[in-house]
């Protein structure tokens, strides 16, 4: 599996529900990374979509504790198990991770590869990332050039598991 995120200099996500910036070049490159591709998010994620609609072009699965939750277009999923036995016959490669906290936590142990959009600026934030610079298991394997939107500059990192 892989995760993909978008951080700012303290890996920080989100606040109070929203993400910390919308950049239109990450947005692209999330879209481009994960056409065609496996989505696994959480119930709290797909409420700060546009309409509370699942992504388009991509197989979405949805985590939620809420037995009885339902979404068109989607797989809900209620645990780690059930999401594991849900793509057993895929290639891990296809599976991303795309949010929120509690979903990155739950099974960053078992993503080989995330794909970090670094952005250095420090904002108000109340949900995070694991911090990949400061675990030993991770190893930073590619950086872009710095890219630059109004007065924001940011990296697409990609960390590697050196260790699992």
């Amino acid at each position: 599996m892989k995760a993909i995120v978008a951080v700012d200099s303290n890996w920080a996500i989100g606040n109070k529900g929203q993400l910390l910036v919308s950049i239109p070049a990450d947005q692209k490159n999330f879209r481009n990374e994960t056409i065609n591709k496996t989505i696994v998010y959480g119930r709290k994620t797909l409420e700060t979509f546009p309409q509370r609609v699942v992504l388009p072009k991509r197989n979405n699965i949805i985590l939620s504790a809420k037995k009885d939750y339902r979404v068109k277009d989607a797989a809900v999923v209620h645990s780690r198990q059930e999401l594991l036995d849900l793509v057993s016959d895929l290639d891990t490669d296809e599976v991303y991770i795309i949010g929120g906290e509690s979903v990155y936590r739950e099974f960053i142990d078992l993503c080989d590869t995330a794909i970090v959009t670094f952005i250095d600026k420090e904002f108000e934030a109340d949900t995070y990332f694991p911090n990949l610079d400061k675990d030993p298991d991770w190893e930073m394997a590619d950086e872009s050039d710095e890219q630059v939107y109004f007065d924001l500059t940011y990296t697409y990192r990609t960390y590697k598991r050196i260790s699992k």
